[in-house]
């Protein structure tokens, strides 16, 4: 970035200089670390919405153009051409792997894909319909606990070693938190499986019975993964940053991104939208609630379509809707009035010019909801299986923000409206 401009700020007659940066993409950025110390004044931005907060070389998203690119890649053909480990190794090391470089890559991951066997304890102090976030922030929390051999933030081979684990270990501890939440016992992974297979054999399969996912159904599965594997300062990628900054370990950090996660308005907009779908229950309803979607007086939105930071379309829908059709010939629709309803729904937005003009097209949370309750994972699995696909996103992000000399501990200012100093009354006298 270069900083070759200026911007001038005036306050009470008094002139600032602010120095103003060219990113390599994307709209410039003013300056105004010395804004407090020159003038005496704080900038007011709430959701920090127009506020750059680091420099990152990671992940770049322009919501006009519907572009989203990973270290300069084009999601569409990483998701299309690649698959999730291959751009995990991206996002964490900058560049696409040799052949070499990515064998070894997956053999750490899959060497360390089981979890420590007294970790079993704390899924089993859980109730058993304790939401499988609720598991998952509690047990990657309680990571720090047994393996102190990676929690050291000031050596880079511990953190390392961690980012290895975390990516590793991640489906083992979905996987399990969704066994545990329906009652069945737990199934270990397996070293000769890729990772979205052994994803989908951890949770779904039994001993009594072997499951062995249909290759369509692993493809979707990983397809999911790459799609939510990174999306640049979000609220739960900020939350990580501003809990790294502490010098927090990096399990408590991941912990706090899951947690983030979780809220509905984050990373359950999958869920939501299979839920609306749900609400709408057949074929015959969706004119209506087409009709309350155009109505400006009705609260009713129809969840997965547009996307705040996409104006244009979600680059990661085309992909995604490939899959949705590919899983949904596969294991058929005719018996699930839900995904009827989605099927129709989608022809129908894709050709109503009322949603054409205002770009609600459907987006990647829209198809993946889709996807998800077609192989049978209920929708308190959603967010989790997020989790799983954005840890990578986390950790690259963690380790950038620990490598930058000039990140600080984060600490926003605040606009106070409170009350002015008061003296304290004795409670006798009030």
């Amino acid at each position: 970035m270069t900083d070759t401009k200026t911007a001038k700020l005036s306050i009470n007659d008094r002139d600032f200089d602010l120095p103003v940066y060219s990113p390599t993409a994307g709209p410039d950025v003013i300056d105004i670390t010395k804004l407090y110390g020159q003038a005496g004044v704080f900038t007011h931005d709430p959701g920090f919405t127009s506020t750059s907060s680091c420099v990152s070389q990671i992940t770049f998203i322009d919501g006009d153009k519907g572009e989203l690119l990973h270290r300069g890649y084009p999601i569409d053909q990483l998701a299309k051409d690649s698959n999730y480990l291959e751009v995990c190794y991206l996002l964490l090391y900058g560049e696409l792997p040799t052949a070499t470089e990515m064998a070894d890559f997956e053999t750490r991951v899959t060497r360390h894909t089981m979890i420590h066997e007294q970790m079993h304890n704390f899924f089993r102090g859980f109730r058993r319909d304790a939401h499988p976030m609720a598991t998952m922030v509690g047990v990657v929390g309680a990571m720090s606990a047994f393996y102190h051999d990676s929690t050291d933030i000031n050596d880079p081979w511990q953190r390392e070693v961690a980012s290895i684990r975390m990516i590793a270990k991640m489906p083992t501890i979905a996987a399990m938190a969704y066994k545990y939440s329906i009652g069945q016992p737990f199934v270990y992974p397996r070293n000769d499986l890729d990772y979205a297979t052994n994803f989908l054999r951890m949770c779904f399969a039994v001993p009594a019975e072997e499951y062995v996912p249909d290759p369509v159904l692993s493809r979707a599965m990983d397809r999911i993964f790459t799609l939510h594997a990174d999306h640049e300062q979000n609220a739960s990628t900020s939350t990580v940053r501003l809990a790294g900054s502490s010098g927090a370990n990096p399990f408590a950090c991941i912990a706090a991104g899951i947690a983030c996660l979780w809220g509905p308005a984050h990373g359950g907009a999958n869920q939501a939208c299979l839920e609306m779908l749900r609400e709408i229950g057949t074929v015959d309803r969706i004119p209506e609630y087409i009709a309350r979607a155009k109505d400006k007086n009705d609260p009713f939105r129809l969840m997965g379509f547009g996307h705040r930071v996409y104006k244009n379309f979600d680059p990661r829908a085309k992909v995604m809707k490939e899959s949705a059709d590919e899983v949904l010939d596969l294991l058929g629709v005719e018996n699930n009035p839900t995904l009827q309803v989605a099927k129709e729904l989608e022809k129908i937005a894709l050709e109503d010019s009322y949603f054409a003009d205002k770009k609600l097209y459907p987006n990647v949370d829209f198809y993946s909801g889709i996807i998800l309750d077609a192989m049978g994972f209920p929708t308190s699995m959603f967010t989790p299986i997020f989790a799983v696909s954005r840890t990578v996103g986390w950790i690259a992000q963690w380790k950038e923000m620990l490598n930058d000399p000039a990140a600080k501990i984060g600490r926003p200012r605040q606009l106070y409206t409170g009350p002015t100093k008061r003296d304290y009354v004795n409670i006798a006298k009030r």
